[in-house]
């Protein structure tokens, strides 16, 4: 017999639908998982619990994968599913539930960042300003040279023409911020990827440098130019040929940084004819990426500066607001930070809710530890960021289905929390498109994934029955030092059959 669903859960259904429907898909896409420091200690207990509802993914035990799982409906409570519901692992990047649900509970959907120009100086009536220009990051995780480019056009409508002292880049909040993770300490000295891009409350475009590869005509070198000022912005060391049309791009690149700052290096072939190739690369300190940008984008806008310097102290309360620009709000901020698990923009959020200056990760997990502590029967919790980077951080699957009901119950927050989630049949990952066609269309994840020290294979969400009643899931599955690799290709498939059952039979 199907179940009648209360007024509230219609309106709350309908809301998730329109949401999810208008997705957008976000800028940067490159953002994965990170490689994480130390070993992962995890507690040597038995999984001989009961499986019940978890049969397939209980076998991952026989494996030596510590397992935590839990499955409820949201509106009676009742448990569908439970494998050590309270045992304390890795999340991963499911983490970055916590951070949007902490986000969205500190300030709500249509919340905006605000960057802004500021002055201790005094501007003449020819259009010089005398003094400082400072550019106050207010820790917009989406801040992108076009949203500079509007500032600075909000500066000019000022009557700025020229400005006879340095642009000053204050990244007072937070920033530079300490490295936790490998891949972030080695991002220093070497940028290889996009994803372990460092942080600072006045970093732009992701804290990436992004360079564009179109081929030439055959046997001429490629041409590689910036994707975010016209201005070259980072030197580039261009060995990248231009082979007969028809051929394969191949291109290697990578982030060095030297005494005169960072350095694209670029090597590889393009055939003549073929697309532009866009490379996205970490730098070596996003606000400094910050003065480089702004300085270029000044100039291209005529207005004349001498230098650019960077600082960690704020600005006085005596400075002269200039210009200011409202970034995106929260709710699209989720969308790309859930749907891509963009690592860079989870921290970031998570940096914000701390208070006072220069905060650094660990007090941004403990943020999120005094969220999740006040979740009814959420239980322990660690958190050391927001990302899910930290190989230290640890919840239970009891304890994020205590979350994912939380965020239900609130139907002001839980169509943005939602709609930032995955259906698997047309999510933009494509290793989610696995399992049953019931799976496919009736969850709304988020995954988490780490390979190392050990391997993590998380995911969690809701699902909605074949009555159309809605339910939350969690499990965890974390690796030892002895345990094989484990792919998603593996997991999923399992995690798809127990939860199919669940779906069908109520």
């Amino acid at each position: 017999m199907r179940r009648w669903l209360s007024p509230s859960s219609l309106v709350r259904r309908s809301l998730v639908r329109r949401s999810l429907a208008r997705s957008p898909l976000a800028r940067h896409s490159l953002i994965r998982s990170s490689l994480a420091l130390c070993l992962l200690t995890l507690p040597l207990v038995s999984n001989v619990a009961v499986a019940a509802g978890f049969d397939n993914v209980a076998k991952l035990a026989d494996r030596g994968f510590v397992l935590g799982a839990e499955a409820r409906l949201l509106d009676s409570g009742e448990v569908l599913g439970a494998l050590n519901p309270t045992q304390p692992l890795s999340p991963a990047s499911v983490t970055k539930l916590y951070t949007a649900a902490a986000t969205l509970d500190r300030w709500g959907p249509q919340h905006r960042f605000t960057t802004r120009f500021v002055t201790t100086g005094s501007l003449d009536a020819s259009g010089v300003l005398h003094g400082d220009l400072v550019l106050e990051g207010g820790g917009d995780p989406a801040l992108t040279s076009e949203e500079l480019w509007r500032l600075i056009q909000k500066l000019r409508e000022r009557g700025v023409k020229r400005v006879d002292g340095d642009l000053v880049v204050s990244q007072w909040r937070f920033g530079p911020v300490a490295c936790i993770t490998t891949d972030r300490c080695a991002t220093r000295s070497v940028g290889t990827n996009a994803y372990s891009a460092l942080l600072s409350s006045a970093a732009v475009n992701y804290a990436n440098w992004c360079a564009t590869v179109t081929p030439g005509a055959p046997g001429e070198p490629a041409r590689v130019t910036s994707c975010d000022t016209v201005a070259p912005t980072i030197r580039v060391d261009n060995d990248v040929a231009t082979v007969a049309g028809g051929g394969s791009v191949s291109l290697d690149a990578r982030r060095l940084t030297d005494s005169q700052g960072d350095l694209l290096r670029v090597s590889g072939q393009i055939p003549a004819g073929a697309m532009p190739q866009a490379i996205y690369k970490a730098s070596s300190d996003p606000a400094d990426q910050t003065g480089r940008t702004l300085t270029s984008l000044l100039e291209q806008a005529g207005v004349a500066i001498r230098g650019y310097a960077v600082s960690q102290a704020p600005p006085p309360s005596s400075a002269t607001p200039l210009a200011a620009i409202e970034g995106k709000p929260l709710q699209e901020l989720l969308l790309r930070t859930l749907n891509y698990s963009n690592n860079f923009m989870a921290d970031m959020l998570a940096l914000d809710l701390t208070t006072g200056a220069q905060q650094g990760l660990p007090e941004a997990g403990s943020a999120l530890e005094r969220f999740a502590g006040a979740l009814p029967g959420h239980g322990p919790v660690t958190l050391r960021s927001g990302s899910g980077l930290t190989p230290e951080n640890r919840v239970s699957a009891q304890g994020v289905n205590a979350l994912l009901g939380a965020m239900y119950e609130r139907p002001t927050l839980f169509p943005t929390f939602v709609a930032g989630m995955q259906v698997p049949t047309n999510g933009p990952m494509r290793f989610i498109r696995r399992g049953s066609q019931t799976f496919q269309d009736h969850v709304m994840i988020k995954t988490g994934t780490l390979n190392e020290p050990v391997t993590v294979r998380a995911i969690a969400g809701y699902f909605r029955t074949e009555s159309g009643r809605w339910g939350s899931f969690s499990v965890l599955v974390n690796g030892t030092a002895s345990t094989p690799y484990l792919a998603w290709r593996d997991t999923l498939p399992m995690i798809s059959d127990d939860l199919t059952a669940m779906i069908e039979n109520h």
